[in-house]
């Protein structure tokens, strides 16, 4: 059984992501997929689904929406925004029942970038190489290739299972004041001293050209070496920081391309990338270098974040059993016979 989301307005970036594709980087296809994988996943860890079930993600913009043909549970995760259903505001990083007929409308959000909408059962898309996310620059997966717009509408797969109820979670840190840690190469050995300094050293801003191919960052230049700014085109990953001839670093995110011919004089880690994308123009960013060590420590921390979503699941206005168990009460404790003295 199926039913339609109906998607009534929207504005900024509206793509339908997943998990991304695999397996097609040496054809020149970079993975796409959601730009903060972790919020991707509380949204379809509140309504039952895998972690890289395909999701809406709106990108410094809105939309309003309309279950159409039967009804829905649907969740948001993200950056804070208003989400309203009828008008009535609502809290986000819950579940919500929509019935047939119902709009659910969701404000541009009040910092940070993406949002996502997750539906229970899953937005039901053709798969093209593994995957239904939008490549935008490649014109496939999402809407035929291109973004949403006013008037078009998804298919989602009606859930057979338990439905999963009034819940929330809480929303995922993203730590806005700490730096974005980076591990130096592959060609640091391409810049002066002085301009590794200014990469670690600088505050830079997010860039108005930062989009999911690239953040580009404003800053002091920093300075390459004598054998200047042009290598043999290699290949990149999701963190690769090019620094080309005008020395004002951009960061490769989840659409880059995956060769370029400009010296990498850093690579974002992993964990980090979901918060370097939250940051949106104008905001600030700082690096700091960490060895291999710090980097997987990291990783992993970031992948039992993911594996743990599930538990922290909590009814949504009820009281949570485990936790109120789990919770040091008794240090509150007072002895009411000395204190009444």
């Amino acid at each position: 059984m199926t039913g339609r989301l109906a998607i009534r307005r929207c504005s900024g970036a509206l793509s339908l992501q997943d998990g991304g594709r695999t397996g097609y980087q040496r054809y020149g296809l970079s993975g796409s997929g959601a730009m903060d994988p972790l919020a991707m996943a509380a949204a379809n860890a509140l309504v039952g689904n895998p972690p890289g079930a395909a999701a809406l993600e709106l990108g410094l913009g809105g939309g309003r929406f309309v279950v159409e043909a039967g009804s829905a549970w649907l969740a948001t995760a993200g950056a804070p925004c208003t989400v309203r259903i009828d008008g009535v505001p609502i809290a986000g990083h819950r579940t919500v029942s929509l019935p047939d007929g119902a709009e659910l409308a969701i404000d541009p959000p009040r910092e940070g970038t993406f949002v996502y909408l997750a539906v229970a059962g899953g937005f039901r898309a053709e798969p093209l190489l593994g995957s239904v996310s939008l490549h935008l620059r490649a014109g496939i997966g999402g809407a035929g290739g291109r973004l949403f717009q006013a008037g078009d509408g998804l298919d989602f797969v009606v859930s057979e299972g338990p439905a999963p109820g009034d819940r929330t979670i809480d929303a995922v840190a993203l730590d806005r004041d700490a730096p974005i840690r980076v591990m130096l190469g592959p060609q640091a050995d391409r810049f002066a001293k002085a301009g590794i300094d200014t990469l670690l050293g600088a505050t830079f801003t997010v860039s108005h050209r930062a989009d999911r191919m690239g953040y580009q960052l404003e800053g002091p230049a920093i300075a390459h070496g004598e054998a200047g700014y042009n290598i043999v085109s290699d290949a990149t990953v999701a963190g690769s920081i090019q620094v080309p001839g005008h020395g004002r670093p951009i960061v490769l995110m989840a659409d880059r391309q995956t060769t370029g011919g400009y010296p990498k004089i850093a690579t974002v880690v992993s964990a980090d990338l979901r918060r370097l994308a939250q940051r949106r123009p104008g905001e600030a960013v700082r690096f700091e270098a960490v060895d291999l060590a710090r980097a997987r420590e990291a990783a992993l921390r970031r992948a039992h974040d993911l594996a743990d979503l599930p538990t922290r699941l909590r009814p949504l206005g009820g009281i949570d059993v485990e936790r109120l168990l789990g919770a040091n009460l008794a240090g509150q404790a007072v002895d009411a016979l000395r204190d009444s003295t």
